[in-house]
């Protein structure tokens, strides 16, 4: 599966400061999500990011910029996201307004997602205590030691690699008003060592009491993870469940069907599955009458190699 731009953040839709020298008729600063990005081959100004992120910072006025979004910043195989970060760490005093950001805004034609050089984004949270939106992709290099927050509402991780160390932060740290939590925990290969254990203290329940939607997508463990989530208590109080982009099968599905219930939810995304047609219909029948929009169009792909079957998450490399 590519991975794109983002066409919006927070609601707003995305919006590429130009170039240099360029006559392009600027939004109104709270209008649009700001992105900022620097392509060191096909850039052909004199400016790096840092530049370019001085020169949004003295053409829009930055007290009324709601959201920003981090495209490439350089070479990112090379150079990790620490630069990016504290020019957004400089100029809190300025983006006052600030609710929404977005870091690593970076498409497969620009980098492949697990060569993204992250860094700890933490930061990020500490310096802007009016943040609500918060996303990141990448996992290389990602940290997230516990933190605390009160306003954060929306924690995304688009990866092809989760450390377990970022979700055991992010279980650790304290987000009461966090309502929207998705991981894409991605393969060993590419450092995504993250347990259901790991999971456990989000599963549990009551770490994240405002929590409606949670992701916890794109594994190669997913059905062990669908068996967790059959038995979880954080369950019950979600409105929507993301299982998708994994190596999800029968086994997880049926653990689905046989554990709590499920009725209540408004949306269960069980997509880039590996379901059975039998298994499909099983699901259907038991939860699509009770108004449970259940997504599983799209199949995973596999190989096979004698007797041995492989299959892939959606995102990886």
């Amino acid at each position: 599966m590519s991975v794109y731009h983002l066409e919006n953040l927070y609601g707003l839709p995305a919006f590429d400061f130009p170039l240099p020298d360029t006559e392009t008729e600027l939004p109104e600063p709270g209008a649009v999500a700001w992105r900022i990005s620097y392509d060191p081959y096909s850039d052909e100004s004199d400016e790096d990011f840092d530049g370019r992120f001085q020169r949004f910072l003295t053409t829009v006025d930055p007290s009324r910029v709601r959201a920003v979004i981090i495209g490439l910043w350089g070479e990112t195989y090379e150079g990790d996201a620490d630069d990016a970060i504290e020019q957004l760490l400089m100029a809190k005093d300025r983006l006052t307004s600030l609710e929404a950001v977005f870091i690593g805004d970076i498409t497969q034609e620009e980098s492949e997602i697990s060569w993204i050089q992250q860094s700890d984004v933490t930061p990020v949270l500490r310096a802007f205590p009016g943040l609500r939106e918060l996303g990141v992709r990448g996992g290389s290099e990602l940290s997230f030691p516990a933190v605390t927050h009160a306003n954060l509402r929306t924690l995304r991780f688009e990866t092809g690699g989760l450390p377990g160390a970022v979700v055991r932060g992010v279980a650790a740290s304290d987000l009461p008003a966090l309502e929207h939590l998705e991981m894409w925990l991605g393969v060993d290969e590419y450092g995504g060592d993250a347990t259901v254990a790991d999971l456990a203290p989000i599963l549990a329940g009551g770490r994240f009491p405002a929590l409606r939607h949670l992701g916890v997508q794109n594994s190669e463990i997913q059905d062990e993870i669908a068996a967790a989530v059959a038995a979880a208590p954080v369950v019950a109080q979600l409105e929507s469940l993301d299982l998708s982009m994994g190596v999800l099968t029968d086994e997880g599905a049926a653990a689905l069907l046989d554990g709590q219930p499920l009725t209540h939810l408004k949306r269960l995304d069980l997509d880039h599955n590996y379901f059975s047609a039998a298994m499909e219909e099983r699901l259907r029948t038991a939860l699509e009458p009770s108004g449970v929009k259940v997504e599983m169009s799209e199949k995973g792909d596999e190989d096979e190699d004698g007797d041995e079957v492989f299959r892939y998450t959606a995102v990886s490399e």
